[in-house]
């Protein structure tokens, strides 16, 4: 009996080694996925490397869950994007306190650069009025350039959604800057 239970130790052993081995493979070919949606969404350095860090610790607490193990890059966008919306709606005073500080410095700029930044403070309010779904492909495609195709492969959407979807949030975006 004792000969079968540390046969049994031993093949769980090489078992968590192979996934281990398997997780940082897929971690490689995504080493900076999780910081750019992150960063799409909160656009603060240190925060998007935060948020990047712990999706990459959520996934590899629960890598062994992952059923589907090539579904991995949309599997760590979903864990990352909540992540980040997540801090977004708890860190609203600190973008607040951002926002005012640009205001106070834009006074002290010329005035092309002072142009510049309400037109980027625009657009950015208007795609964080975009519903969720949208407001992902937007990020992904418009400003993160992954083309259409993977953007499907990173959300697991069929392509012709994500190209509605983006359809839809330049159409909104058009009305939400007009």
């Amino acid at each position: 009996m004792q000969e079968y239970t540390g046969w049994i130790a031993d093949v769980e052993l090489s078992m968590e080694r192979d996934l281990e081995r398997e997780f940082e493979v897929r971690l490689a070919e995504s080493s900076t996925l999780a910081f750019r949606v992150a960063f799409g969404v909160l656009r603060h350095r240190e925060d998007a490397e935060d948020v990047a860090q712990e999706a990459l610790a959520r996934a590899y607490r629960n890598f062994r869950k992952l059923r589907d193990r090539d579904r991995f890059r949309s599997w760590l966008v979903r864990i990352t994007w909540r992540l980040a919306i997540d801090r977004q709606r708890t860190d609203r005073r600190r973008t607040a306190r951002e926002r005012s500080d640009v205001a106070h410095s834009a006074a002290d700029a010329l005035p092309e650069t002072i142009a510049k930044r309400e037109r980027a403070d625009r657009l950015w309010q208007a795609i964080d009025a975009l519903p969720e779904k949208l407001r992902v492909v937007t990020i992904l495609a418009g400003i993160e350039e992954h083309d259409t195709r993977e953007v499907a492969l990173l959300l697991g959407l069929p392509q012709g959604t994500v190209k509605s979807r983006l359809f839809l949030a330049r159409q909104r975006l058009k009305e939400l800057l007009r």
